[in-house]
């Protein structure tokens, strides 16, 4: 399914976000940035340790402590099809009492700004926060659309924005948010 947002296509797709081709693939990333489950396992396997090297870089030069939630980073797309990898840390789900939506806004809108400012054209995001994190993915998937159409309605440097739903529920779910 694909809409047009300002002079941008959003896309939702099912499938696997390591086989996109796009100028970046968005990891859902925990603040480590070494890998884990998930989306973020699949991305290191397939991406090989490359991602992992400039992952350890950044962790020892610009965030030592570790990927604070809502901020974004950029490595090389290794072995994928991707040319980069912007990593976000979503946030974990506390019943909603504790910033979450915001917090998920900011690493969508960090995430796109990061693709624009090196002068992507293409990125594709998987659903952040949905998985051992927790989000309710009817909301998130609100959040996530509503976040990305705002952005894409006021900076046109971007193309394209997919959204790549690993499971058939997921994508029924982003479907049906973005005809509402």
């Amino acid at each position: 399914m694909e809409f047009q947002v300002g002079n941008a296509k959003l896309e939702l797709i099912k499938g696997d976000i390591t086989d996109v081709e796009a100028d970046a693939i968005v990891n859902a990333a925990n603040s480590t940035l070494l890998g884990g489950g998930g989306v973020d396992g699949a991305i290191h396997r397939k991406g090989g340790p490359k991602i992992l090297e400039e992952c350890k870089l950044i962790r020892a030069t610009e965030w030592p402590d570790g990927l604070p939630t809502g901020k974004a980073v950029i490595t090389s797309g290794g072995n994928l099809k991707a040319k980069h990898v912007i990593h976000t840390v979503g946030p974990v789900w506390l019943g909603g009492f504790h910033v979450e939506a915001e917090l998920l806004k900011q690493a969508y809108r960090n995430t796109l700004k990061l693709a624009v400012a090196k002068g992507l054209k293409t990125i594709a995001f998987p659903s952040i926060s949905t998985g051992a994190y927790g989000y309710p993915i009817e909301e998130a998937s609100r959040i996530a659309l509503a976040t990305v159409k705002a952005f894409l309605e006021k900076e046109d440097r971007l193309e394209r924005v997919i959204f790549v739903l690993f499971s058939e529920r997921d994508f029924e779910v982003y479907l049906k948010a973005a005809k509402t």
